[in-house]
C-alpha cells in the first residue's frame, strides 16, 4: 500500500473529521488519472483493481461517494467496474450528467458541440495535426488528444489558439488538461458539479474530500476552499503524476498515481468503526 507522502495540518484535520464522522462525510473523486491510470487510448482506460471494492466498502459508511469526470456517467461506469455499488453517484461530462442506483439522465447536448464536431477535422488539417492525434467524442463534448503524437507537448501548443477559435465561434469552451483539449459548453465544471451535489443533499457535511490529478480538478479544489471557509473540515487530495504539478501544490495530500488513491481509501477503511 502506497502512503502519502505528507499530509498538511489542515488536510490532517479534514481525515480525523471524516474518520469521527463518516455518516456525514462526501467524498469526491476524479476518474481517469486517479481512479484510473492514464493511458494512450482513451477507450482503454480501465479503474485501478481495487477502487470498485474500496468505494463499494466506503460507500454505505460516508454520507457519499461522487466520482465527478469529464467522461460520459455511463463510460465511467463500466471502465470502473461501478455499476451495482450502491450509495455511488456518478457525476459525468463535468456535472451534466448523473448516473444513481443504475438510472441514467443526459440532457440534449447543445447545438455548438454539432457544430464543433462538423468544424473540427478542417480545423486540424489547417493546424497541421499530426495523424496521430486522436479525438475523443463525448456526446456533450469534444477533445482532442495528443499523447499518441511522437511530440505531444509541440502538437498540443500547435492547436491551442485554432481550438480556442473554434470554441468561441461555437460558443463553447477550451478545457486544457494532461496533453489533451476539451471543447465542452460553458457553464458547468468539476467544482459547481460538486457543490451543486453537496447543496442538493440539504444537509451540511462533517467533512468534504476530493482526489484529482489534473487541470480541471483545481476547481473542485476551489470548491472545497470555500467549503473550508464555512468551517466544513475538507482534504484536498492529488493523486501525484510528472506531468501535471499545479495540484500537487494545492494538495493537502499527494499520493503516488491511483494505487496511491486506493491505498489511501484501504487507511480510511481500517479506522472506520
Amino acid at each position: 500500500m502506497n502512503s502519502p507522502r505528507s499530509v498538511t495540518a489542515a488536510g490532517a484535520a479534514g481525515l480525523d473529521a471524516i474518520r469521527e464522522s463518516p455518516a456525514g462525510a462526501v467524498l469526491g473523486f476524479d476518474f481517469d488519472g486517479t481512479l484510473a491510470p492514464i493511458v494512450d487510448d482513451p477507450g482503454s482506460a480501465r479503474a485501478h483493481p481495487g477502487a470498485a471494492p474500496a468505494l463499494a466498502r466506503l460507500a454505505p459508511l460516508v454520507g457519499a461517494v461522487v466520482i465527478v469526470t469529464g467522461r460520459p456517467a455511463a463510460v465511467a461506469v463500466e471502465y470502473g467496474g461501478f455499476d451495482g455499488i450502491d450509495g455511488l453517484v456518478v457525476l459525468g461530462q463535468y456535472g451534466l450528467e448523473r448516473w444513481e442506483s443504475g438510472v441514467l439522465t443526459v440532457p440534449e447536448p447543445p447545438p455548438g458541440v454539432a457544430e464543433a464536431r462538423a468544424k473540427l477535422p478542417g480545423v486540424l488539417e489547417a493546424a497541421g495535426a499530426p495523424p496521430e492525434t486522436f479525438v475523443e467524442d463525448k456526446g456533450q463534448a469534444l477533445a482532442v488528444h495528443t499523447r499518441r503524437c511522437a511530440e505531444p507537448e509541440v502538437a498540443l501548443e500547435r492547436l491551442r489558439s485554432l481550438l480556442a477559435a473554434l470554441a468561441e465561434r461555437t460558443g463553447l469552451t477550451v478545457e486544457p488538461g494532461r496533453l489533451v483539449l476539451e471543447l465542452r459548453p460553458h457553464g458547468m465544471d468539476k467544482g459547481m458539479a460538486l457543490r451543486s451535489f453537496i447543496d442538493d443533499r440539504g444537509e451540511r457535511p462533517s467533512a468534504v474530500l476530493f482526489a484529482g490529478d489534473d487541470l480541471g480538478d483545481l476547481a473542485a479544489f476551489d470548491a472545497v476552499d470555500s467549503l473550508r471557509a464555512e468551517g466544513v473540515p475538507g482534504v484536498l487530495v492529488c493523486s501525484g503524476s510528472t506531468e501535471v504539478t499545479a495540484l500537487a501544490e494545492r494538495a493537502d495530500v499527494v499520493v503516488d498515481g491511483p494505487s496511491g488513491v486506493v491505498g489511501l481509501l484501504g487507511t480510511l477503511l481500517d479506522s472506520s468503526p
